[in-house]
């Protein structure tokens, strides 16, 4: 088991790609909590991988509310006796032309973005370097952190963001053996992809079926979506990664949508 007894921390677990890097590490023995704005739903994702035999619990986490973040760490390091791995994922999707852009709506998005992933590496961060172990953080970025779409100016520049963040964590944390990596998806088939299809086929004026097939699809070498299980197991070679070889870079899974 790549993970074994690992003590992770996985945001915006209770559904999607966060949920499917929960139940994979769970499954190469890792540790689990599951960090959720919805305590219920992360509470049955825990208690589906102690079902399985794993190890994991929900904990309440609003990532952009700085003392519900540093609670839910200090709440992990308490019962794990520290933190090994951090995957930053929560995150929302908003869509509008830029000059019809409400400013409180680009607040949200930067926020749950770029402050959860923020506030969320700043807790782990001195636990990490105490624990003498090292650590990994993963953020989840997206294609859009290599390149841009029409309609989705707040969520690029966030997913920018987590690549400057990422690199910055890497230089800082290298010698405590503190790697961090950024996940890029293409289109993933989630509840999140799903509102957007309706939302950019009104926006763009075509049908949804042409939103999936000329927008979402048409740079993929096969027409295929990236599925969670591609993510997590991208989010596994990141976790289980021992050396400082690989830190400060950004892994596009996106059926070739970004080739770099």
């Amino acid at each position: 088991m790549k993970l074994r007894n690992k003590a992770c921390v996985i945001t915006g677990a209770a559904s999607g790609i966060g949920k499917e890097i929960a139940l994979r590490f769970a499954a190469e023995g890792a540790r689990v909590a599951i960090a959720d704005l919805e305590r219920k739903a992360a509470q049955d994702v825990a208690d589906e991988i102690v079902r399985q035999g794993g190890t994991a619990f929900g904990v309440p986490m609003d990532v952009t509310d700085e003392e519900q973040v540093n609670a839910a760490v200090a709440a992990v390091v308490r019962a794990w006796d520290g933190v090994d791995v951090l995957v930053s994922n929560a995150g929302i999707q908003i869509v509008h032309p830029i000059e019809e852009f409400p400013f409180a709506e680009w607040k949200k998005m930067l926020a749950i973005h770029l402050d959860g992933a923020f506030l969320t590496t700043r807790a782990v961060l001195p636990h990490m370097q105490r624990s003498g172990r090292g650590g990994s953080i993963i953020y989840m970025g997206s294609v859009h952190s290599k390149e841009a779409s029409v309609l989705k100016s707040a969520y690029v520049t966030a997913k920018h963001g987590l690549i400057g963040l990422a690199q910055t964590v890497a230089k800082e944390g290298g010698k405590y053996g503190i790697r961090a990596n950024v996940i890029c998806p293409g289109f993933v088939r989630t509840p999140l992809v799903d509102k957007q299809i309706p939302e950019q086929a009104r926006a763009l004026r075509i049908s949804e079926q042409q939103v999936v097939k000329n927008v979402m699809l048409r740079e993929t070498v096969d027409g295929e979506f990236t599925t969670v299980q591609d993510v997590a197991e991208v989010a596994v070679l990141f976790a289980g990664f021992e050396s400082n070889a690989l830190t400060g870079q950004s892994l596009v899974v996106s059926h070739g949508w970004y080739m770099q």
